[in-house]
């Protein structure tokens, strides 16, 4: 008989002598600001081949699970993979487990409309950058590294429009205004994110 925990499988499980701390993984750290640096590293490496060979055509969906699957995959099994548990952050809780693959084929569609940015005007990649940003996080595709994959794509989109990477420092100093941007997400108000893209493709 399958329960709910069937369903979470290796995605709701934490690495044994991490105090919970830490999810379980293939190299069996237990700290998590070894998980934190061994993350940093890689994502640095994701960057520097995605960045160093800008995608040209659209971006889809099966392209983000590969830049996942690149990043994580030596860490976790899970890389790349549909998110199976239900998570939330700081009381906001994002799309039910369940819905997840739904919402991932819906959000192939959106990059669809919105990539490649290439020949867009700048307020047409600050549109396109803020609403599919917000459907992204607002999805929380992945167990682990949504925010991280999300700025990743939002540079690629900035970098096929010519222009450079987005300084996210100001969304990091006024962090509960970028929560509640992409919470207006949920009534398909794009303005406030795209007043938060303008500042950082501007700085």
């Amino acid at each position: 008989m399958n329960t709910r925990y069937d369903v979470a499988g290796s995605q709701g499980m934490f690495q044994p002598g991490s105090d919970d701390k830490v999810l379980a993984n293939k190299v069996g750290i237990i700290l998590p600001s070894e998980m934190d640096e061994a993350e940093l590293v890689l994502l640095q490496k994701l960057y520097e081949a995605v960045l160093g060979r800008l995608p040209a055509g659209r971006i889809t969906m099966s392209l983000l699970r590969t830049w996942h699957r690149r990043w994580l995959g030596n860490v976790y099994s899970w890389a790349g993979q549909p998110r199976t548990v239900n998570m939330s952050k700081g009381g906001f809780p994002f799309a039910p487990s369940a819905q997840v693959p739904r919402l991932m084929s819906e959000f192939d569609a959106c990059l669809a409309r919105y990539t490649p940015c290439i020949n867009m005007d700048v307020e047409q990649v600050q549109e396109a950058i803020a609403v599919t940003h917000v459907e992204f996080i607002l999805i929380h595709p992945f167990r682990e590294g949504n925010g991280r994959i999300s700025r990743l794509l939002a540079d690629v989109m900035a970098g096929q429009s010519g222009r450079g990477p987005l300084d996210y420092s100001c969304w990091e100093s006024n962090r509960d205004a970028y929560i509640a941007a992409i919470q207006h997400g949920l009534g398909r108000n794009y303005e406030p994110m795209k007043s938060w893209v303008e500042k950082a493709l501007r700085s």
